[in-house]
């Protein structure tokens, strides 16, 4: 079952209720940037590498500049009509495969910057995936961890842990897959249980996470 549709569809409800000048957990970014980031990333292949690479990152900037005359309406529905044919993300195994993380981060990034926000309800499918993802991919988003990182999941038993980064002392990270993904990216606004010694904590809470 796919469940990127919905995140999807709920990330582009909060962009149209909340308008383009709504603030993100994002220094510098409001949901007009986040939202050209988002565009950007689906529908200009050849200036999303900027996104992630550093010297190629004034093509990312232009080609998120160049949505600042579209209607906010009209870039919301781009977001919600999907990746277009020519996107690498177009096809749907894709979309799931990529877009469930960067849509349930993104949709924090906002929904968190806001006065009343509350935690999404999640589903089994969307958890089980989300949990997968953890599996796969939560190595390199602690790699620069000065400490052993074990992510916990409170409903599973201590055996399905996933060992993030190897190393003494340990941090272990509990909480619920959606969190447990937010603070692998970095978002301090994650709805987790940090336990081990205060100086443990404390250096992981401080090291960069994410890519």
């Amino acid at each position: 079952m796919r469940v990127v549709p919905g995140e999807r569809t709920a990330m582009c409800d909060l962009l149209d209720q909340l308008g383009p000048e709504a603030p993100t957990v994002l220094p510098g970014w409001r949901a007009k940037e986040l939202l050209a980031h988002l565009l950007v990333r689906e529908r200009q292949p050849l200036a999303a590498p900027g996104i992630l690479v550093s010297a190629l990152s004034r093509f990312a900037d232009s080609a998120m500049s160049s949505y600042d005359n579209t209607p906010w309406s009209e870039q919301v529905e781009l977001l919600r009509s999907g990746p277009p044919l020519w996107s690498p993300f177009w096809p749907p195994f894709v979309d799931e495969r990529v877009n469930l993380t960067e849509f349930v981060v993104h949709n924090a990034d906002l929904a968190r910057a806001q006065p009343d926000w509350t935690v999404p309800a999640s589903t089994p499918e969307r958890d089980e995936k989300l949990w997968s993802w953890l599996r796969l991919s939560a190595r390199i988003f602690y790699k620069k961890s000065p400490v052993g990182v074990v992510l916990h999941h409170p409903t599973r038993e201590r055996g399905a842990d996933i060992q993030a980064k190897a190393g003494t002392p340990v941090v272990t990270v509990t909480g619920e897959p959606a969190e447990l993904v937010l603070h692998a990216f970095g978002r301090d606004v994650a709805k987790v249980d940090l336990a081990g010694a205060p100086a443990d904590v404390a250096a992981l809470t401080a090291t960069p996470r994410g890519i």
